[in-house]
């Protein structure tokens, strides 16, 4: 079992901060193998943009992982299909940022990488050339062929994964099944265990309706939907403790005693995330056959070129994914 873990970066959009992201990352050395999967020549004009030295070398396969060297980059190359200008979107290279996608997911699936990290795409830029596309999560739920994925928040001290994510608040209730709630809970408390560690997962879950339903005056779901599932859950020796009050169930009495929250829906658990560690927060996609981590934020086309871009999200990323990796690892080889 290698320590240092081979890990693909795609740079996203390339007219965003992605490219500077990875450009100002690779200063420093790092203890892991960074793979970036982009166009090399784009990498080059934005480093000297950005007037940060920057050496690239072509990523060969058959090299053991080496820990990466300061001012460094291994780049898997792919061809734009023209030429960027930081800050500015063009329909022309929206097939490019999901070939960048689809080759650090193949590469992951057949071994070759170790875990993915992304770098923020622009979806209206790729739905404007004509190509369906809902966001990373779902490309790469289709590509792996997953049966459920789980989006999840991190950031210091709190974990939030969400039952339903980007549909319209007046859908939630509905989508909202005894089956769904099941399968995500099973989906949460398995890669807390395989990929993150930690061997009796405790997980709080949320009410849906204010108060948690208030013993049914304020909503049914709580009592026909989700108490039954976390029953038949905990009888299987699953530590769940809930339905609870959203209102208050993101406080040291709760958050002390727990590894992960789980929320009913997108802006019940992610605004507080994001209060409490935006910037330094990792989107995390729990359920797929690969490891795969993602800043918490968009391309910024303003900041792209500038060298003002925060790099402390794909920091986190690139942390947590390398100790998914060796956590999977250990998981893998202790079974």
């Amino acid at each position: 079992m290698s320590h240092c873990k081979r890990l693909a970066i795609t740079a996203g959009e390339p007219a965003g901060i992605g490219p500077d992201l990875i450009i100002q990352l690779v200063q420093k050395s790092h203890p892991d193998e960074l793979i970036a999967i982009c166009d090399p020549e784009m990498l080059c004009a934005r480093a000297l943009q950005l007037d940060m030295p920057i050496v690239i070398e072509k990523f060969n396969p058959e090299d053991p992982p080496s820990p990466t060297v300061a001012r460094t980059i291994k780049v898997l190359p792919v061809q734009l299909s023209r030429t960027v200008i930081a800050g500015q979107l063009d329909t022309k290279n929206a097939n490019y940022v999901l070939e960048t996608l689809t080759i650090a997911a193949n590469g992951c699936l057949s071994g070759q990488f170790d875990a993915m990290v992304t770098a923020p795409v622009h979806k209206g830029i790729i739905n404007d050339a004509g190509i369906p596309f809902s966001g990373h999560t779902e490309f790469l739920e289709t590509l792996t062929g997953s049966q459920q994925v789980v989006m999840m928040l991190a950031t210091e001290g709190l974990k939030v994964a969400l039952v339903t994510t980007h549909i319209p608040l007046n859908q939630v209730a509905t989508a909202i099944t005894q089956p769904l709630l099941r399968t995500i809970i099973e989906v949460l408390r398995h890669d807390l265990i395989h990929t993150f560690g930690i061997s009796s997962p405790r997980i709080i879950v949320s009410g849906l309706n204010p108060h948690a339903g208030e013993g049914g005056h304020m909503g049914r779901e709580e009592i026909d939907t989700i108490e039954p599932v976390l029953n038949e859950l905990r009888n299987k020796g699953y530590e769940l403790q809930g339905p609870l009050p959203a209102d208050t169930l993101f406080t040291p009495k709760y958050l002390n005693h727990c590894d992960a929250v789980l929320a009913m829906y997108h802006d019940q658990g992610l605004p507080v995330l994001k209060y409490k560690g935006f910037g330094n927060a990792v989107n995390i996609t729990l359920g797929m056959p690969i490891i795969r981590t993602s800043v918490d934020h968009g391309t910024a086309l303003d900041l792209a070129g500038t060298g003002k871009a925060d790099i402390g999200s794909l920091t986190l990323a690139i942390h947590y994914a390398a100790e998914m990796a060796r956590n999977k690892s250990k998981s893998i080889h202790e079974s």
